[in-house]
């Protein structure tokens, strides 16, 4: 029988498996954010001269170097994420379903509806983590061209005003990540929330294909926080204890981006083994 500290531990391994991510996400970014602290300082030593031009030129190509640093290793931490890690979760999620079930793990495998599950989720966020790679590289190069210029302006013209780190820093944060409200948020708190929601959302479709699946269920009970709605947080529809149908829990397997919602199975119409046996 399932016991309440096999389910947390499942718990706490999705949990670690988030924190590693998150980690593994900032310290690639960290790659983008140093390499911009680098080049300020390095441009604000430089002082009129014959040599100036040419320390302007090092300092740029330095920065260029360390942008590709950057998107090769997030490039390769989303390729690894998308590939791997999510995968895990899925399969974390399916067993977890059977424990829950009381039945043995062995009835579970990559059948093809779980593989089109997953590879569907997995491209969808593949993509969403991508296109977050691309603006960063983009945001990064646009740094450089108005801090390569601020301080060409400074040794050529000798505006010594035209040269500021602080204003260039606030102009182009690039420690930050921009939603499409235009709201800045530091990129630590854009990767919780992001690898969080895929983590959690992946984990919970492969609970629910399972359910379906491999324990003939028609529907499933939320367990969840006691004030969260069913689509959003802030839903009047409140999720936790009720009973939903397959496809409605597969289309909103989490309500928002930390969100605690998991499932059980309902055996409605029992059958030991499976839907489709």
């Amino acid at each position: 029988m399932t016991t309440p500290t096999r389910r947390r531990t499942l718990r706490a391994r999705l949990l670690d498996f988030i924190r590693g991510g998150v980690s593994r996400l900032t310290s690639a970014w960290r790659i983008l954010t140093d390499a911009q602290d680098r080049l300020l300082t390095a441009l604000a030593s430089i002082r009129p001269g014959r040599a100036a031009s040419a320390r302007i030129r090092a300092a740029v190509l330095a920065f260029q170097q360390a942008l590709a640093a950057f998107s090769r290793n997030t490039g390769a931490f989303i390729e690894r994420w998308a590939a791997t890690d999510l995968p895990t979760a899925y399969r974390d999620g399916s067993l977890a379903m059977l424990d829950r079930g009381n039945r043995p793990h062995r009835l579970w495998s990559w059948t093809r509806r779980h593989q089109s599950t997953v590879t569907t989720l997995t491209a969808q966020y593949y993509a969403d983590l991508m296109g977050r790679l691309q603006e960063a590289i983009r945001r990064g190069q646009a740094f450089l061209r108005a801090a390569q210029d601020a301080a060409r302006a400074r040794v050529t013209q000798f505006d010594a005003g035209s040269f500021d780190p602080d204003a260039l820093r606030q102009q182009h944060p690039l420690n930050t990540v921009i939603y499409v409200n235009d709201a800045r948020h530091p990129v630590e708190t854009w990767a919780g929330a992001a690898l969080s929601w895929q983590a959690v959302t992946t984990a919970n479709a492969g609970a629910v294909t399972t359910a379906y699946e491999q324990l003939g269920c028609t529907r499933v009970q939320v367990r969840d926080g006691n004030s969260c709605g069913w689509r959003t947080h802030d839903d009047s529809d409140l999720a936790d204890g009720t009973y939903r149908s397959i496809d409605d829990a597969l289309a909103h397997p989490t309500a928002h981006p930390n969100c605690q919602r998991e499932f059980l199975p309902h055996f409605d119409r029992p059958n030991a083994l499976g839907a489709f046996s």
